[in-house]
C-alpha cells in the first residue's frame, strides 16, 4: 500500500489490530541478527553509545543485553554470538610484511570491501597501505545514475598506476552489483558500458608501465536481470560462475574451476612471490614459459 519494495522499506512497527504498540523498555535484550558488520554498525551505535549524536533519540532504554550475531566492532562492549575467526597472513598483511606498498581504492558503496573485508575484518591499514575513498552519487537508487562514480574511481586508479608508487592496487567497481540490484535492465546495460570504457583506460595505463591485472568478482548480479519463472525483475545476487581475466604481456593460461580462495595466491604468483602456508588456495594461472621449461 505504501509503494515500498523489500529493499526500500522504511522503519516500520507492525501492530495487530486492536493492540497497543510495543515499545522497547528498560531491561529488554536485543539480538541483532545481521551477520554483515558494515550494515549493522549504524543502528547498533544508536542502541549502545551513551553519547550518540547522529540523530535525536526520543527514548534511550537501559538494555539488559545487546547481542550481535557476529563481531561488528572489536572495541564495542557487547556480547557476540559467533566471534570472528582471526585470519593471519591475508594478502595485505603478507605483502606489507615484505615491505611492499599497496593501495585500496573504491567509491563509498564498496569501500569496506577493499579495506575491512579484504583485510580479514581489520579496520586499520597495514604498514605501507594507502586508501582512497571516492564518494558515491547522492541518488535514491543507482538506476538514476548507473555510471555511479566509476569515472572518478578510474581517474584515481590511472593516476596511481602511472605514478608507479605501488606494488599492488586493489580496486572495486560497484556498478554491476549496485545497479543490478535495481532490476532496471537499461540501467544495467549503461553500467556495464561505463565499466567497459573505464577498463579500457585502465588497461592502457597498465600496458604503459608494464604492469599486470586480474579482473574478477565474488558473485554475479547484473548478468541476470529477469526472473525467468515469474517474469519479474531479478534484483538479488546470483551464484553463477564469475570471470577471471588476466591482462599482462607475459603469456599464461587460466586454470578452470577456481574459487575466491585462489585469487590471492594468483596475485602472488603474478608478483613473483611465494605463497604463505596460511593460504590454502592455489594459483589460477600457469605461465607458458614455465610450462615450456618443464616440458624440455
Amino acid at each position: 500500500e505504501r509503494g515500498e519494495t523489500d529493499e526500500f522499506v522504511k522503519p516500520t512497527r507492525i501492530v495487530p489490530q486492536g493492540m497497543e504498540p510495543v515499545r522497547m523498555q528498560d531491561g529488554d535484550a536485543v539480538i541483532s541478527m545481521n551477520y554483515r558488520s558494515d550494515r549493522a554498525r549504524q543502528i547498533t551505535r544508536a542502541f549502545i553509545e551513551e553519547d550518540f549524536d547522529e540523530f535525536d533519540r526520543e527514548v534511550v532504554p537501559k538494555l539488559g543485553d545487546f547481542v550481535t550475531l557476529t563481531e561488528y566492532h572489536k572495541e564495542w562492549d557487547v556480547h557476540v554470538a559467533f566471534p570472528s575467526e582471526k585470519l593471519k597472513n591475508v594478502f595485505g598483511e603478507y605483502i606489507a610484511n615484505l615491505g611492499l606498498r599497496q593501495l585500496r581504492l573504491a567509491e563509498t558503496e564498496k569501500y569496506a570491501h577493499v579495506t575491512f573485508f579484504f583485510n580479514g575484518g581489520r579496520d586499520e591499514p597495514f604498514e605501507g597501505e594507502e586508501r582512497i575513498l571516492v564518494p558515491s552519487p547522492d541518488v535514491p537508487t543507482y538506476d538514476l545514475k548507473p555510471e555511479m562514480s566509476a569515472p572518478e574511481v578510474t581517474d584515481k586508479l590511472v593516476e596511481a598506476i602511472e605514478s608507479e608508487r605501488y606494488d599492488a592496487i586493489i580496486v572495486n567497481y560497484a556498478n554491476g552489483d549496485m545497479v543490478g540490484h535495481t532490476g532496471i535492465f537499461e540501467a544495467a546495460i549503461h553500467a556495464v558500458e561505463t565499466l567497459d570504457q573505464c577498463l579500457a583506460r585502465v588497461t592502457r595505463a597498465i600496458h604503459k608501465v608494464g604492469g599486470a591485472m586480474l579482473i574478477t568478482a565474488d558473485h554475479g548480479n547484473c548478468e541476470k536481470m529477469l526472473d525467468e519463472e515469474t517474469g519479474q525483475p531479478y534484483t538479488a545476487h546470483t551464484t553463477n560462475p564469475v570471470p577471471l581475466i588476466y591482462f599482462d604481456e607475459r603469456p599464461a593460461r587460466i586454470i578452470d574451476g577456481g574459487a575466491l580462495c585462489d585469487v590471492a595466491p594468483t596475485l602472488l604468483k603474478i608478483m613473483g612471490l611465494p605463497q604463505p602456508m596460511e593460504m590454502t588456495g592455489h594459483p589460477l594461472i600457469e605461465f607458458l614459459d614455465e610450462i615450456e621449461e618443464e616440458e624440455e
